[in-house]
């Protein structure tokens, strides 16, 4: 979180610093016109910049681990253990589409249906060969 204030605050400090060397309000450039052209084009550019910043350092990230929880979802079977978002480490005995039923600790009769998403961690089954 200090990392993108502090890139907020360079940020900022390069806004300010490059309004202030356009041209002012008034002024007016060779020509006889006013040049408003170029603090026009500065200020799209800044625009640009400040929405890639913000794809580049929250869209993006966030976008990961998506797909990365996606993907975990997706390869979770019958006998993984999980641990879910409340801390729980439980044996998943039964998958649907959206739901999960597992079992939790040495009592069999501990078993509680949730969804996919209370899940944050899944161990794969060691296979008995």
């Amino acid at each position: 979180m200090k990392k993108i204030v502090s890139l907020a605050a360079i940020l900022g400090l390069l806004i300010s610093t490059l309004t202030g060397c356009m041209p002012a309000q008034g002024q007016v450039a060779e020509g006889g016109q006013q040049s408003t052209t170029g603090s026009i084009i500065m200020i799209v550019l800044w625009i640009a910049i400040i929405v890639g910043f913000f794809y580049f350092m929250i869209i993006r990230p966030q976008k990961k681990e998506q797909k990365k929880m996606q993907a975990l979802h997706d390869s979770m079977e019958v006998g993984d253990c999980v641990l879910t978002t409340s801390g729980f480490y439980g044996i998943i005995i039964d998958i649907t589409d959206d739901t999960v039923i597992v079992e939790f600790g040495n009592n069999k009769n501990c078993r509680i249906p949730m969804q996919k998403a209370a899940i944050t961690q899944v161990e794969k089954a060691e296979s008995e060969e």
